[in-house]
């Protein structure tokens, strides 16, 4: 399948570099609203640069991979549905749930594919503990913990500044690949409760070629709060931006016959650990290939060669934005907030699998 990127920034060169690794894809164009940017990237890996409209006219392009800014996700997708491609985005799938559900439901009119990351659920790390949960390692899971802390972008990050605008925070910007894998393990969510709140309305850069920009702070930093899944299991959240140190794990489950360390769900591999009633932690051997960035949308492909469901869909992606918002609106209503979406857990992925192969 011929597809087309759109969105020439520094996440581009992991889709570029992944694609290498499959024949069922070749990426033809990019384009980019800098066509500077474009023409660089398509130098780079031997490809055509084009605009955003000349990409999205080539009747030989079939998907879209949208690696633009977050707010530009949803109108972006729109467009490539509208013109008749199947589309897969980078994360989150939008900034609020209206827009998030307009692409949806493009999406089933059209009857074209929607996908979105982040897909390093399908690497083996969450693979791994998901098949450990699933065949009763920690028996019935009752609770868990979800950290990602830290202080931000400004002391180290070129262009910080979208990190506190609309789109970014902790949670937009982090919380897609936790919440993303615990809807993978545990299924979907019920119900939020939240409190949010930011640390500074402003602040200093001091990263190389952002050095003494002040950053307005536009989104919450520090986002605390209760998920409650369908299933039964209570997990304890926490997304900041306000945090300099800490010793907290990134998921741990705690089931009715043990609990189980979760790797870094910002990764593909990791060191899955069990610990069985009152025993020791003990590590889980990996079942699962690692893989990397790409292999969502080579799923995506196969899929709709194959005609089965893909496992980075639209609803999937919708679902975590309903949830990740949700905490926002907690905190500012004072209550639970009930999902309105729900969403079937994407099928596990086989083992056995060659790195960079799914299954047809």
């Amino acid at each position: 399948m011929n597809i087309g990127i759109i969105g020439c920034g520094n996440i581009s060169r992991a889709y570029f570099n992944g694609a290498k690794n499959t024949d069922l894809l070749t990426i033809k164009a990019c384009a980019d609203m800098r066509l500077e940017a474009a023409k660089e990237r398509a130098e780079q890996y031997g490809v055509e640069a084009l605009s955003v409209e000349e990409l999205l006219a080539d009747p030989e392009i079939e998907l879209v991979v949208n690696l633009t800014i977050p707010r530009a996700h949803v109108e972006v997708g729109l467009q490539c549905l509208e013109a008749g491609k199947h589309t897969y985005s980078e994360k989150p799938f939008g900034v609020d749930i209206e827009s998030g559900k307009r692409l949806v439901d493009k999406g089933r009119e059209t009857g074209l594919r929607v996908g979105c990351a982040p897909d390093t659920f399908l690497g083996a790390g969450v693979q791994t503990s998901r098949k450990a949960v699933d065949e009763g390692a920690i028996g019935r899971p009752i609770a868990g913990t979800a950290f990602m802390c830290g202080h931000g972008h400004e002391s180290w990050h070129p262009n910080p500044a979208f990190y506190y605008d609309l789109g970014g925070g902790p949670m937009l910007d982090m919380g897609p690949y936790y919440v993303t894998a615990l809807v993978n393990i545990l299924g979907p969510v019920k119900r939020v409760a939240a409190v949010t709140t930011k640390a500074f309305n402003e602040r200093l850069a001091t990263s190389d070629g952002a050095k003494g920009q002040v950053l307005p702070v536009h989104v919450t930093t520090h986002l605390a709060g209760t998920i409650e899944f369908v299933n039964g299991c209570i997990v304890t959240m926490i997304m900041s931006f306000d945090m300099w140190r800490h010793a907290l794990p990134c998921i741990e489950l705690y089931g009715t016959e043990g609990s189980i360390k979760v790797p870094d769900p910002n990764g593909f591999g990791g060191d899955v650990r069990v610990a069985k009633s009152r025993g020791e932690w003990e590590s889980v051997e990996l079942a699962f290939p690692n893989n990397a960035r790409m292999i969502g949308v080579i799923d995506m492909v196969q899929a709709i060669k194959s005609g089965r469901p893909h496992r980075v869909s639209g609803d999937l992606a919708y679902h975590v934005l309903e949830v990740m918002t949700a905490f926002d609106r907690s905190s500012e209503s004072g209550e639970h907030i009930v999902m309105q979406s729900t969403v079937a857990r994407p099928a596990a992925m086989p083992t056995g699998l060659a790195e960079w192969a799914v299954e047809a």
